[in-house]
Parts: C-alpha cells; structure tokens; sequence
C-alpha cells in the first residue's frame, strides 16, 4: 500500500521527495537524480570546459549530496544546494589540480591566453560557448552562475567562498573579455 508521501503529485512533491531522501529512501534519491542531473551536468560543463571532466563532477556532486542530504536544513532551494556542492566539489578539484601544477596564472597568462584562444579560432564561427569557455577559471564561474543560472553576487559569494564585491568585479571582468573575444 502506497503512503501519502509516495503518492504525492503537485508542488509539494520535489519537498517530499527531498524528505524521503534525507531519511535514506535511495529511490527518492533516484528520483531527484533523474530531476537534476541535466542541469548539474550543464553547470559542471561550463565550468570544466570538458565533457568527460563534466562527467565526473557531476557524479561527484551527486555522491556528496547523498552524503550531505540528511544534514540539509531546507534554508534553500535544493537546486541552489546542489549547484552549490558542485562548484565546491569544481573548486576543490581545481586547488588540488593547481597545487599539483605549484604555479600561479599571472594576468598577462591569463590574457595571452585568451588572444591565443581568439587566434586558434580565427576563419570559424565564434560561438558564445566558446568565448565563455575562454575564460579564466574565476570571471567564468561566476559568468555563468550569475548570467547564465541567475543566482545574485551574495549567493555567488557564498558558492564560492568570496566576497560580494569579487563576485561582481569577477563578473565585470568576464563580460568585458566576453565582449573583447567576440569584437577578435
């Protein structure tokens, strides 16, 4: 026999499901799985500029909610949650990557870069996807969760662990390489 939670149909099903899967329903979990996994795997995309990379951030993302879902208090949305432990689990992959490579990208690297990018792709159509992915690790991030995922500064901040006033100094940075890309 069906219980009242397992039948639920309408607004409050996501909750319900997100409840079911904090006390360990794995089914529930399967469930939101399947709801979220397209979009974290689009986020997880944009950041790692890299299918397989996506790939395994998104798994890795998943694997932590799991782990993290009974300690979920509800204080966001669980999509914010979720997107939020992904750019964690990115972040983190990216500072272990980096200590690996024991260097820092200076400025003028980061803008070489982007003027070798621009050149690799001259005679091509140059696609808004490519000029995001241009970016440097920092100003793309934040591109994307603010134009892109529409989350506000504070919420960006908080995701990734700067100050508001980074967030949107990040942002202005990454429009105007955007823009700087796509002018070639």
């Amino acid at each position: 026999m069906e219980t009242a939670i397992e039948h639920a149909v309408g607004d409050d099903a996501p909750d319900l499901l997100v409840e079911r899967a904090r006390r360990r329903d794995t089914r529930a979990f399967e469930s939101l799985y399947r709801e979220h996994r397209g979009r974290v795997y689009a986020l997880a995309l944009r950041l790692t500029r890299d299918a397989q990379a996506a790939e395994d951030l998104t798994q890795d993302a998943f694997v932590r909610a799991w782990k993290g879902l009974p300690g979920f208090r509800g204080d966001s949305r669980f999509t914010t949650w979720l997107h939020t432990i992904t750019v964690r689990a990115h972040l983190k992959n990216q500072r272990t990557r980096q200590r690996r490579a024991a260097r820092e990208v200076t400025d003028g690297e980061i803008e070489t870069y982007a003027f070798t990018a621009r050149r690799a792709l001259e005679g091509t159509d140059i696609d808004l996807e490519r000029a995001i992915a241009s970016l440097p690790d920092g100003a793309r991030e934040v591109l994307v969760l603010y134009d892109i995922h529409g989350y506000r500064h504070r919420e960006i901040g908080s995701m990734l662990g700067i100050a508001e006033g980074t967030a949107k100094a990040q942002l202005h940075r990454a429009r105007k390489l955007v823009r700087r890309y796509l002018d070639g």
